[in-house]
């Protein structure tokens, strides 16, 4: 796997190496999401549950403030700001942790960013008014996420009209484009294929087979499919019964070119793709 964007990734004062995959680790401090919501809410349960997430081995930890998953309640801007800023200040003075924001809202961003973040993760793919200047203005990489409609109607009835692969990497290119126009330069881009944003079950499937196409658009790619419904459905689990399906999506999704790998349980992910790694490049960066 070749790829055309930078080895190592600058977000703000840390660098991700990007030659293996990476763990990022998922810190909800939203009371309403779907799978670990209401635990890290106060800074300290938040503070503790990144150290141990980074001990396991995550090379990101991704904050947020607004819950996205289906059918959720859109919050205000200063409620998350609330919610998210002393959590991303004291994991970057306590921690000195590389942090995400998963942000669509500008002041989020800029906030985000003054106080120490390293990437922001916008489901939105940037599309809320002033979000591409803001983003732009931080300095910092965005990822860029595949995503119909809004997370309070994306699951309503999603549809394609062609094959969901070529209609994603075609979104994707277009958002990149439509970035590099208003000053965003391509190498600070990453993107999100969105499993489970906008998706059935079968879209979900058939996009991480032939995540390739996304490869091919010459980006680092980060997948997120932790703990989400298309595991439930496909093996009959509850959200805290999916880790098993969970490793073997982040399997396949290594082997098919994911560069950061979005999750709830780092510790069996690391090892997971670690694993997957050893295996891709036949044990010779294996330390």
């Amino acid at each position: 796997m070749d790829a055309r964007y930078p080895a190592v990734l600058p977000c703000g004062r840390h660098r991700l190496d990007l030659t293996f995959p990476r763990i990022m680790g998922i810190l909800n401090v939203t009371p309403d999401s779907f799978s670990d919501g209401g635990h890290h809410v106060v800074i300290d349960d938040a503070l503790r549950h990144a150290e141990q997430m980074l001990a396991e081995g995550a090379a990101i930890i991704d904050v947020g403030g607004e819950s996205t998953r289906p059918g959720a309640t859109p919050v205000t801007a200063q409620q998350e700001l609330d919610r998210v800023i002393p959590v991303v200040e004291a994991l970057v003075r306590e921690l000195d942790a590389l942090v995400s924001v998963d942000t669509s809202t500008p002041e989020v961003m800029r906030e985000s960013a003054q106080a120490g973040a390293g990437m922001i993760n916008d489901v939105r793919n940037l599309r809320r008014e002033g979000a591409v200047a803001a983003a732009t203005g931080t300095g910092l990489p965005v990822v860029l996420m595949h995503m119909l409609g809004e997370p309070g109607d994306m699951q309503d009835a999603p549809r394609y009209d062609r094959p969901v692969e070529e209609e994603v990497a075609d979104f994707l290119e277009r958002r990149i484009a439509e970035c590099e126009a208003a000053g965003l330069k391509r190498e600070r881009l990453l993107l999100d294929p969105g499993f489970g944003f906008a998706k059935t079950v079968e879209h979900n499937l058939r996009l991480l087979h032939r995540l390739e196409r996304l490869e091919a658009l010459g980006l680092p790619l980060l997948v997120g499919m932790s703990r989400k419904s298309m595991i439930g459905k496909v093996l009959d689990r509850a959200v805290e019964e999916r880790l098993s399906g969970g490793l073997a999506l982040s399997a396949l999704a290594v082997e098919r070119g994911a560069r950061i790998l979005r999750v709830h349980d780092v510790g069996p992910h690391v090892d997971a793709v670690n694993m997957t790694w050893a295996v891709l490049e036949e044990g010779e960066h294996h330390g």
